[in-house]
């Protein structure tokens, strides 16, 4: 297995990943092809891949607000899991966090996404009841 960065010539590879694992994307609003090309001009290193023969089977997207950073939509192919993959994505995202000198990693995980929430804890992180999370959207493609 290999990580590498990801480029807009992997997109199609991205959305078929997410699709199969069962990850919400959106393809009109902020998953479409033009929002993650600009984000990859803007962040260069933040879309990482996980590749087996050429093959993706995992991909994290790496940001940060300059206080914390954040591993968003982990995911890992239903066949290539339990083999270290999403590990490994999120060894490579920490370390592409430390380069901009981040500190504090955070991942945002659906509340009946009790695999992940366990996955997290294993590799360190913290779960926190006491925060709320709210958000305003412009639309729901956002």
């Amino acid at each position: 297995m290999e990580i590498r960065k990801l480029t807009i010539d992997n997109y199609e590879k991205m959305t078929k990943l997410w699709s199969k694992a069962r990850l919400p994307f959106r393809p009109s609003g902020r998953d479409s092809r033009e929002a993650v090309a600009a984000e990859m001009k803007a962040n260069p290193g933040f879309f990482l891949g996980a590749f087996e023969d050429d093959q993706l089977v995992g991909l994290v997207v790496v940001s940060c607000d300059l206080r914390k950073g954040w591993l968003n939509r982990l995911a890992v192919d239903p066949g290539y899991r339990h083999r270290g993959v999403a590990k490994n994505l999120i060894v490579e995202a920490e370390k592409t966090l430390r380069k901009r000198d981040i500190k504090i990693f955070c991942a945002l995980i659906e509340e009946y996404n009790d695999t992940s929430k366990e996955f997290f804890k294993r590799c360190g992180y913290v779960e926190h009841r006491d925060i709320i999370y709210f958000s305003k959207r412009e639309s729901d493609e956002v």
